[in-house]
């Protein structure tokens, strides 16, 4: 198995284990190669994360976030994780 996959796919669950710590059910968009890698949902809302290791998203990334249709009460997020750091940084799209 690649290792990049593999450290992705890693932060993936990370995130979704956030997500779950916050009160969402999350998923995960394994293979979908779409624009979310992580959706949490729960009663108050819907949560969208891109999740990135050690680089920032593309501008074409930036601008299929943006442009993404959702309801008003979904949350676009990037976690953009350092290695060696447990913890991402999150920002709001």
């Amino acid at each position: 198995m690649n290792s990049s996959y593999t450290r992705g796919r890693a932060r993936e669950y990370r995130s979704m284990d956030l997500l779950e710590t916050a009160g969402y059910s999350p998923l995960r968009m394994a293979g979908s190669h779409g624009v979310w890698d992580v959706v949490g949902i729960s009663a108050s809302g819907i949560v969208l994360v891109q999740v990135k290791l050690g680089c920032r998203p593309t501008l074409a990334e930036m601008e299929e976030m943006v442009a993404f249709p959702c309801p008003p009460n979904a949350v676009k997020l990037i976690h953009l994780y350092q290695v060696g750091k447990h913890l991402p940084t999150v920002e709001e799209v």
